[in-house]
């Protein structure tokens, strides 16, 4: 009896609690359901701010476009008036390269930490980090190292440091794509890993004026490990990227076309291919084994010198490019364009020195070890096809000098990249015809096979040292270092 009329009684409060729930929202079960209009007002919503994060990151990749104009057209500009200010007044470079390498790494130092340098193990630095948490002692991608690599990059190109322009737009784009990123809505879902890749991508499409090789190098360098989900837009980016250069360059390519239409490559002897690609691993990977030797510190005197008097270390090493500069001819400053285009072109003229492929690579490296920022992209085609020079020379293979630097540019780029794919198709996309292409796939993997032999991963090892002491250019102790 008691029971029933305790069961009862819960019974009752039970339904009347589900009738009148205390202080909170009505059941779920007598929530009215949404309509049709209000569903349509909620895909719109979604619709705007997906459309609107796109517009933000195409708008992104046609600045990265404008940007890459912009350094393009000064870092010429640069180059031809050193040449006029050196024709004019004999031993010019001698006086600008020491006061302009030590001006520069002084305002890199003291204003733009981070500029310094290629900008690629920068980005990558950066692409290694996750959430908040962050090893890096300051941040490497900002709008002020944007100013701060074209203005000093260009402004070393100007003072006589064998630079280039492409490995600094890698960071550059990246930069850009960075500072938009909190503007993205959240409803876009883009992570910072695939905005900082699209940015840097983008970068070099616009650089070389080669959209696929941005592609590709997005793929094959800065990408790797991320997954996929995000590829459409990071090839949009790249295209826009590269759309915008190309308004300004048009088709043309800054080493001209090379027309191998009246060239039998299968006559190319096999052995020329496996010297090519033997010559360039070797010189491509110490090339970067030295560059890893001088981040991580010089041994003895001089990486102390470096180390404690860095200002003074780029003024020494503005001198030593000058005076490889006299020996050359004055064809070592700055990109190396006009030299590499020149060999393609002109491959029997005979007023370039068999020895400009030589003064390249010192010259790069010493530009590269003054901290001055700057890439190692264009020097390393302008070495390459110094090298292939050489090779032409001592194979004596006729009526092929020009493919042979063709080839050996690919090669070259490969070993100290270690990014075979990028290399050939940067290479490729400056000739007419697809002659080449097996040719240039066959000497860039093998040059890059035979470079890891030698040396890590250059770009990589640079990020690492980032993520491990902050700064190549300011490395720790050699006992650390090498931890």
């Amino acid at each position: 009896m008691h029971l029933a009329i305790l069961a009862t009684f819960f019974n009752g409060l039970l339904r009347y609690a589900a009738m009148t729930p205390p202080d909170g929202p009505p059941p779920t079960a007598l929530a009215p359901k949404p309509n049709w209009l209000d569903r349509l007002k909620r895909r719109q919503v979604a619709y705007r701010d997906v459309w609107l994060g796109r517009l933000i990151l195409f708008g992104g990749a046609v600045g990265i476009g404008l940007l890459a104009v912009l350094f393009a057209w000064l870092t010429e500009w640069c180059v031809e008036l050193l040449h006029d200010l050196n024709s004019e007044y004999p031993g010019w470079v001698f006086v600008s390269a020491p006061l302009g390498g030590a001006l520069i790494v002084w305002l890199t130092r003291r204003f733009f930490p981070g500029a310094e340098g290629s900008g690629i193990p920068q980005v990558l630095a950066e692409m290694a980090q996750h959430g908040s948490h962050s090893r890096l002692g300051r941040p490497l991608l900002s709008l002020r190292i944007v100013f701060g690599k074209i203005a000093l990059g260009a402004g070393a190109v100007f003072a006589g440091f064998s630079t280039g322009r492409e490995g600094p737009m890698v960071q550059i784009g990246a930069a850009l794509m960075h500072a938009i990123g909190d503007h993205l809505p959240k409803r876009l879902q883009v992570s910072r890993q695939h905005l900082l890749a699209a940015g840097g991508a983008a970068g070099i499409a616009a650089a070389f004026n080669t959209p696929l090789a941005g592609i590709l190098f997005a793929i094959e360098e800065l990408a790797r490990g991320l997954e996929w989900r995000m590829s459409g837009l990071i090839i949009t980016a790249i295209v826009i990227a590269g759309i915008v250069a190309q308004a300004y360059f048009g088709t043309y390519t800054y080493f001209g076309w090379l027309n191998t239409s009246g060239v039998d490559t299968s006559e190319h002897p096999i052995a020329l291919l496996l010297a090519a690609a033997l010559v360039c691993g070797v010189a491509g990977g110490l090339f970067a084994r030295l560059s890893l030797l001088i981040a991580r510190g010089l041994p003895g005197r001089l990486g102390d010198w470096r180390r404690h008097h860095p200002i003074w270390f780029a003024a020494g090493c503005g001198l030593l490019i000058a005076g490889i500069g006299w020996l050359s001819g004055d064809l070592t400053y700055g990109t190396g364009y006009g030299e590499a285009k020149h060999m393609l072109m002109e491959p029997d003229a005979e007023d370039m020195p068999w020895h400009f492929g030589l003064d390249k690579f010192a010259a790069t490296l010493i530009s590269f070890a003054s901290g001055v920022p700057g890439g190692i992209f264009a020097p390393s085609l302008s070495i390459g096809a110094g090298l292939g020079q050489n090779l032409h020379f001592l194979a004596e293979a006729e009526d092929m000098a020009a493919v042979t630097s063709a080839l050996c540019m690919a090669g070259f780029l490969a070993a100290v990249t270690q990014a075979p794919i990028t290399a050939f198709v940067i290479v490729m996309e400056m000739i007419d015809g697809y002659a080449l292409v097996t040719h240039l796939m066959i000497v860039s993997l093998l040059a890059s096979v035979i470079s890891r032999a030698i040396s890590p991963p250059l770009y990589r090892s640079l990020a690492a040292i980032y993520l491990r002491h902050g700064n190549p250019t300011e490395p720790g102790p050699k006992a650390e270092a090498g931890k």
